[in-house]
């Protein structure tokens, strides 16, 4: 009978949307403005990309064909690279454990620890990779050791953060019981809550390693090693099929860690 009235009579039914109410109508049309005027600010132009076109092509005209003359160099620079981001995420992670649980809400011992173990995992997150490079430059000087202590602080922010959201989504009952049947709190972080945040852990380590391959690229820009100094000094130098070169071992890099990690990371959560 109620179904009848409905298909009778359309005005019963009941509306598709909600109507806004005017605070909300009032910040939507203010966001939808405001990135409406970020694109004016951010100078796109299809003119001066038209125009800047046949450049484009002229540029990459004189990358190719890439220049292999300096591979042997350019592979001991990769390498270089790579062990950078390998040993700063292995630093990063093993700082960022203890961190984690002092910050994560189910295993931190006071309030006033977890609020500093964030604020702290903030601020490494926070600040860019390029001024911590700069940061670490300044106090240790040029070279690798720079760029491996700027990608540790940069794995600790990422896997801080993860880790600690990991320890959190675990299930209340099973660490409800344990502390009914007396377990310590370090029992229970060992016995229950690590093994049940195992796999966040696995996942957020290799996105981390892939990501540190990704960044020590750029810290060579700044004298923190790796490949990126030898990138900008073929730039510098108009040396453009060299930096072709460059760029297309860096991608088969990047492409071979991302490769690798996803297969280890299907392997470790199976």
């Amino acid at each position: 009978m109620n179904q009848a009235v409905l298909a009778t009579n359309p005005s019963n039914l009941p509306s598709r949307f909600e109507r806004p109410g005017i605070l909300s109508l009032f910040l939507t049309l203010i966001t939808v403005w405001f990135v409406a005027y970020s694109f004016q600010g951010a100078g796109i132009s299809l003119s001066e990309l038209a125009t800047g076109f046949p450049e484009m092509i002229s540029l990459l005209s004189q990358m190719l064909p890439p220049d292999t003359s300096r591979l042997p160099r350019i592979g001991w620079s990769l390498l270089e690279t790579f062990q950078m981001a390998l040993v700063g995420t292995v630093i990063g992670i093993i700082v960022s454990f203890p961190l984690a649980a002092l910050a994560s809400r189910a295993t931190s011992p006071h309030p006033v620890v977890y609020q500093l173990a964030r604020a702290i995992v903030s601020l490494f997150r926070t600040v860019p990779d390029l001024v911590w490079a700069l940061f670490f430059v300044a106090t240790v000087g040029l070279g690798p050791f720079a760029g491996t202590l700027t990608l540790a602080v940069d794995t600790i922010g990422f896997c801080g953060r993860f880790f600690a959201e990991g320890m959190e989504e675990v299930e209340k009952g099973p660490r409800e019981a344990l502390t009914a049947l007396g377990a310590s709190r370090t029992g229970i972080f060992f016995s229950f809550i690590v093994p049940a945040s195992l796999p966040s852990f696995i996942t957020s380590s290799l996105f981390s390693l892939e990501k540190a391959v990704r960044s020590s690229v750029v810290l060579g820009l700044v004298g923190a090693g790796g490949i990126g100094i030898e990138l900008k000094v073929a730039m510098d130098m108009f040396r453009y099929s060299e930096a072709a070169m460059i760029i297309l071992c860096i991608f088969a890099l990047v492409i071979l860690v991302e490769r690798v990690s996803s297969r280890a990371r299907k392997k470790l959560l199976e």
